[in-house]
């Protein structure tokens, strides 16, 4: 059975929502990050930059969310575009999750709410760019019901992880400034899958 290193952050948020959509059976290996679970030498071995998630899957090892969605979803053959012409466009949004929307934001709320240095300018500076790829997925989603297009797909499961925690990386009431974003987001956490992956979080 897969194993699955987890933590209710964002990124593991990603493939819990993966695994519970397709119904893939896993074995939860919680790991405590806010006591450094995360830095142990046994999980190091599967992850040496030391975070999660994790997937063992048989002899096979992937860390990286994006990473392992993207082994999932084409070892399963779902929530992949049936378009292989699509191909170029998911992988650009898998990565601009990645590269932008992910990063910004874990930089936004460690210097907001974890630093004991309150520098206004990086809190400034994380935050601009949070809300700035959050407006950039905001306007993609204004013609479109999901991120590709028609198709429910890997790419919104990503970026899914990362909406999570939008108010509490640029403030309360937030959401409002993101109408088409809100609309996507709403209707995704609507599904049984996400309120199982997201009860995982609350165990």
């Amino acid at each position: 059975m897969l194993k699955f290193y987890f933590s209710p952050a964002p990124n593991p948020m990603k493939v819990a929502l993966f695994l519970e959509e397709t119904g893939t059976p896993y074995e939860l290996i919680p790991i405590d990050t806010r006591r450094g679970g995360q830095h142990t030498a046994d999980f190091k071995l599967l992850n040496p930059n030391a975070k999660v998630p994790v997937i063992v899957d048989g002899a096979t090892v992937v860390f990286d969310s994006n990473a392992i969605l993207l082994y999932l979803a084409e070892k399963t053959g779902q929530f992949l575009p049936a378009d292989p012409t699509k191909r170029g466009e998911l992988l650009s949004w898998l990565m601009f999750v990645a590269t932008g929307l992910g990063p910004y934001n874990g930089q936004a709320v460690h210097f907001q709410h974890f630093a004991d240095d309150k520098n206004a300018y990086a809190i400034n500076r994380y935050t601009f760019e949070a809300a700035r790829h959050f407006g950039i997925l905001n306007e993609r989603l204004a013609d479109r019901p999901r991120l590709l297009g028609d198709a429910y797909t890997i790419v919104d499961m990503a970026a899914w992880g990362w909406s999570n925690p939008l108010e509490f990386v640029l403030g309360e009431g937030t959401w409002a400034d993101f109408p088409h974003l809100q609309r996507w987001y709403l209707e995704i956490s609507a599904r049984p899958a996400a309120e199982r992956a997201r009860a995982l979080g609350k165990n």
